[in-house]
């Protein structure tokens, strides 16, 4: 019941950094949750850095990733034999740049099984890119699958634009 608690999406690095300076402090637990797993797009390098510094100790805990929260929302699996072994997680450039030998464009050249994180702003861009490499058959764009807003978008994808939209609301 006294917990504090902060919405760090408002917050900068070193807003966030602070309450859990002034937690620990305090002896406090102090757990700083993060949404998905924060190993993949969670920006929690930087984070644990700076509490090395201050010799703050941390644990890690893995949660679920939204692509295995998509693949099970939509039913489907990434990988089957004969079809595809890998599955390639990945963005498109933005704020954050992308190495080139890791372009959207190079990595469907494998024809693997994709997650594609970050990008649902772009999507035309993503479409024109994976088309060079993918059939034109059905994608689904997945958001917020483990949260009771999510969304699933069925799509058929065709040169330049998207179509065929079929959305499901799984919640509460």
């Amino acid at each position: 019941e006294e917990a504090q608690i902060y919405n760090s999406a408002s917050m900068n690095l070193e807003e966030v950094i602070e309450v859990i300076i002034d937690g620990v402090k305090d002896n406090k637990l102090v757990a700083r949750v993060h949404t998905g797993d924060p190993s993949i797009y969670g920006a929690i390098r930087e984070q644990m850095d700076i509490l090395d510094d201050f010799n703050i100790e941390y644990e890690v805990v893995p949660g679920v990733s939204s692509f295995v929260a998509s693949a099970a929302a939509i039913k489907k699996e990434f990988t089957l034999p004969d079809v595809s072994q890998t599955v390639i997680c990945t963005r498109l450039e933005g704020r954050t740049p992308v190495p080139e030998d890791e372009s959207l464009e190079l990595l469907a050249s494998h024809r693997a099984s994709m997650a594609i994180f970050l990008s649902v702003q772009m999507i035309e861009t993503v479409v024109e890119k994976l088309l060079k490499h993918y059939e034109k058959d059905t994608k689904a764009i997945a958001y917020g699958c483990s949260y009771p807003y999510n969304r699933i978008y069925r799509i058929t994808c065709h040169t330049g634009s998207c179509c065929g939209f079929r959305l499901y609301h799984y919640g509460r």
